[in-house]
């Protein structure tokens, strides 16, 4: 499966761009799904990858972030009404060792979160003994790549009221990456604007 998600990203038309120290690639597949990812050019880290997939209807559907910060959009004189800032905000940033997850405002101490994966179900559950916030969520890249979803390479940490969430990437996933950066580094990419990249 990493083999096929490799020739899919090799395959797929690409435009690169080369800006404020950040390598930016833009995918587009046969299906007219797109996908942006962002890297530093220094460390090859990934710093932003979302998501556009057509809708049901086949019109253009929104931006889905999947590493990364939203972008606040929030217009209060067309909105009226602002999501509290206390609410918890959860956000992916991945290092170079670990994909990694970030959900502020949650004061409570670190015995009081429990984490834990649910290989059968692709997923890592979080939930508190105080009952005050539970969530799911998925580790795409695992899937994406074929590898299983295990208990071991997850480790957790509080401070500042943000619960950080850590799963060590896998050998085989490592080595994926590694290969995909090598295959971004041969795409010509343009210091002023888009250009296209040919398939490898």
């Amino acid at each position: 499966m990493a083999e096929l998600w490799i020739n899919k990203l090799v395959s797929a038309q690409k435009t690169c761009l080369v800006q404020d120290n950040k390598r930016k690639i833009h995918f587009t597949f046969s299906d007219g799904t797109e996908l942006v990812e962002e890297y530093d050019i220094k460390s090859d880290e990934l710093l932003v990858r979302k998501w556009k997939k057509k809708s049901t209807l086949g019109g253009v559907g929104k931006w889905e972030i999947e590493v990364g910060e939203q972008p606040s959009q929030f217009n209060l004189e067309i909105d009226g009404l602002a999501e509290s800032t206390a609410n918890p905000v959860f956000v992916r940033k991945d290092t170079k060792t670990n994909f990694q997850w970030r959900i502020r405002n949650l004061p409570y101490p670190l015995d009081n979160y429990k984490v834990t994966a649910k290989p059968d179900q692709g997923k890592v559950v979080i939930s508190t003994v105080n009952k005050k916030y539970y969530k799911t969520f998925e580790i795409p890249d695992l899937a994406r790549c074929g590898l299983p979803l295990e208990q071991e390479p997850l480790e957790i940490a509080h401070a500042n009221s943000t619960l950080l969430i850590s799963y060590k990437k896998p050998p085989a996933f490592l080595a994926v990456e590694k290969k995909l950066q090598q295959e971004f580094k041969k795409l010509k990419a343009s210091k002023d604007g888009d250009v296209d990249c040919a398939p490898s």
